[in-house]
């Protein structure tokens, strides 16, 4: 789970260019959006399409879970290791 985390925030990173950021930077339980790293919907919608190429994972429009998947690192992981589970 550790490698995967480390994967999800390598992502975010590319994904979305952050320059300033390391995957040391992101806390596995902060907020992505908002407070914590500060990502916004846009964001979202880049980091889904980049975790779907990279993961095979999708993330559906009509998801009413969505926002809970993309809270933190760690549901995003716990996400995607249920969805490759199935």
């Amino acid at each position: 789970m550790d490698e995967l985390k480390q994967q999800i925030k390598e992502c975010i990173i590319s994904s979305l260019e952050l320059e300033d950021i390391t995957p040391e930077n992101i806390v596995d339980d902060e907020p992505l959006f908002g407070t914590g790293l500060g990502l916004d919907s846009i964001d979202a919608l880049e980091l889904g399409v980049a975790l779907k190429k990279k993961f095979g994972v999708k993330f559906g429009s009509d998801d009413q879970n969505a926002r809970e998947h993309f809270a933190s690192v760690n549901a995003l992981a716990d996400y995607i290791s249920a969805e490759k589970a199935k």
